[in-house]
Protein backbone atom coordinates (compact mmCIF):
# COMPACT_ATOMS: atom_id res chain seq x y z
CA UNK A 1 0.00 0.00 0.00
CA UNK A 2 1.31 3.25 -0.77
CA UNK A 3 0.81 5.96 1.61
CA UNK A 4 0.39 9.49 1.05
CA UNK A 5 3.04 11.46 2.82
CA UNK A 6 3.09 14.91 0.73
CA UNK A 7 2.86 16.73 4.15
CA UNK A 8 5.26 15.22 5.95
CA UNK A 9 7.61 15.54 3.17
CA UNK A 10 7.14 19.44 2.60
CA UNK A 11 7.38 20.31 6.27
CA UNK A 12 10.75 17.87 6.55
CA UNK A 13 11.89 20.48 3.31
CA UNK A 14 11.54 23.31 6.16
CA UNK A 15 12.41 21.86 8.98
CA UNK A 16 15.66 20.36 8.08
CA UNK A 17 16.94 23.69 6.72
CA UNK A 18 15.90 25.41 10.30
CA UNK A 19 17.53 22.01 12.12
CA UNK A 20 20.79 22.83 10.24
CA UNK A 21 21.18 26.29 10.40
CA UNK A 22 20.45 26.19 14.28
CA UNK A 23 23.38 23.24 14.11
CA UNK A 24 25.63 25.56 12.91
CA UNK A 25 24.88 28.06 15.20
CA UNK A 26 25.10 25.88 18.17
CA UNK A 27 28.67 24.42 16.88
CA UNK A 28 30.04 27.95 16.56
CA UNK A 29 28.47 29.29 19.72
CA UNK A 30 30.17 26.82 22.04
CA UNK A 31 33.29 28.41 22.41
CA UNK A 32 31.46 31.10 24.56
CA UNK A 33 28.46 29.66 25.53
CA UNK A 34 26.92 26.18 26.19
CA UNK A 35 27.21 23.68 22.59
CA UNK A 36 30.11 22.50 20.59
CA UNK A 37 30.91 19.80 18.19
CA UNK A 38 29.30 17.09 19.99
CA UNK A 39 25.80 18.95 20.41
CA UNK A 40 25.35 20.53 16.99
CA UNK A 41 26.63 17.12 15.75
CA UNK A 42 23.45 15.46 17.40
CA UNK A 43 21.75 18.16 15.91
CA UNK A 44 22.67 17.46 11.93
CA UNK A 45 22.21 13.63 12.71
CA UNK A 46 18.50 14.56 13.72
CA UNK A 47 17.90 16.39 10.45
CA UNK A 48 18.65 13.27 8.90
CA UNK A 49 16.81 11.18 10.77
CA UNK A 50 14.29 13.42 10.02
CA UNK A 51 14.63 12.89 6.11
CA UNK A 52 15.03 9.19 6.93
CA UNK A 53 11.74 9.11 8.44
CA UNK A 54 9.82 11.25 5.67
CA UNK A 55 11.82 9.76 2.75
CA UNK A 56 12.62 5.98 1.78
CA UNK A 57 16.25 5.08 2.28
CA UNK A 58 16.86 4.94 -1.70
CA UNK A 59 15.71 8.64 -1.78
CA UNK A 60 18.02 9.92 1.13
CA UNK A 61 20.88 7.80 -0.02
CA UNK A 62 20.56 9.73 -3.49
CA UNK A 63 20.18 13.24 -1.96
CA UNK A 64 23.36 12.47 0.52
CA UNK A 65 25.51 9.97 -0.81
CA UNK A 66 27.60 9.77 2.06
CA UNK A 67 29.72 6.81 3.36
CA UNK A 68 29.02 7.63 6.84
CA UNK A 69 32.52 5.57 8.09
CA UNK A 70 34.32 7.95 6.16
CA UNK A 71 33.15 10.67 7.98
CA UNK A 72 33.89 9.65 11.21
CA UNK A 73 37.04 8.75 9.84
CA UNK A 74 37.84 12.63 8.50
CA UNK A 75 36.49 13.75 12.12
CA UNK A 76 39.06 11.47 14.50
CA UNK A 77 41.49 12.99 12.20
CA UNK A 78 40.65 16.50 12.41
CA UNK A 79 40.15 15.75 16.74
CA UNK A 80 43.92 14.14 17.12
CA UNK A 81 45.44 16.25 14.26
CA UNK A 82 44.61 19.47 16.05
CA UNK A 83 45.48 17.98 19.68
CA UNK A 84 48.52 16.24 18.72
CA UNK A 85 49.71 19.26 16.40
CA UNK A 86 50.56 21.08 19.83
CA UNK A 87 53.16 18.79 20.40
CA UNK A 88 54.95 19.76 17.72
CA UNK A 89 55.56 23.47 19.26
CA UNK A 90 56.91 21.75 22.70
CA UNK A 91 53.36 22.45 24.04
CA UNK A 92 51.24 20.09 26.19
CA UNK A 93 48.94 17.36 24.35
CA UNK A 94 45.35 19.41 23.69
CA UNK A 95 46.61 22.50 23.93
CA UNK A 96 45.05 25.18 21.80
CA UNK A 97 46.29 28.50 20.27
CA UNK A 98 43.96 31.04 19.00
CA UNK A 99 44.36 34.47 17.41
CA UNK A 100 43.25 37.41 16.00
CA UNK A 101 42.79 38.19 12.62
CA UNK A 102 41.56 41.39 10.35
CA UNK A 103 39.52 39.88 7.61
CA UNK A 104 37.81 42.56 4.80
CA UNK A 105 34.30 41.54 5.58
CA UNK A 106 34.21 40.66 9.34
CA UNK A 107 36.63 42.88 10.58
CA UNK A 108 38.10 41.37 13.38
CA UNK A 109 38.06 37.63 13.73
CA UNK A 110 39.23 35.41 16.27
CA UNK A 111 41.06 32.08 15.27
CA UNK A 112 41.08 29.16 17.52
CA UNK A 113 42.47 25.43 16.97
CA UNK A 114 39.90 24.22 19.35
CA UNK A 115 37.18 25.12 16.48
CA UNK A 116 39.41 22.49 14.17
CA UNK A 117 38.49 20.39 17.39
CA UNK A 118 34.88 20.55 17.29
CA UNK A 119 34.60 19.95 13.63
CA UNK A 120 36.50 16.87 14.45
CA UNK A 121 33.94 15.70 17.36
CA UNK A 122 30.85 17.23 15.01
CA UNK A 123 31.83 14.75 12.35
CA UNK A 124 32.39 11.86 14.16
CA UNK A 125 29.80 12.72 15.57
CA UNK A 126 27.14 12.87 12.91
CA UNK A 127 29.37 9.75 11.47
CA UNK A 128 28.90 7.46 14.42
CA UNK A 129 25.08 8.44 14.94
CA UNK A 130 24.25 7.67 11.24
CA UNK A 131 26.30 4.58 10.97
CA UNK A 132 24.06 2.98 14.37
CA UNK A 133 20.65 4.12 12.73
CA UNK A 134 21.32 3.30 9.25
CA UNK A 135 22.28 -0.11 10.81
CA UNK A 136 19.59 -0.83 13.09
CA UNK A 137 17.46 0.30 10.39
CA UNK A 138 18.47 -2.21 7.79
CA UNK A 139 15.71 -4.20 6.19
CA UNK A 140 17.98 -6.82 5.42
Amino acid sequence: MKTNDIILQTMTKVILFIIILFSFHIFFAGHYTPGGGFVGGLLASGAIILLLLAFDKKTVTTILPINYLYVVATGLLFAVGTSAGALLFNAPFLTHAFGHVNLPLLGDTALHTATLFDLGVYLVVVGVTMTIIQTIGEDE
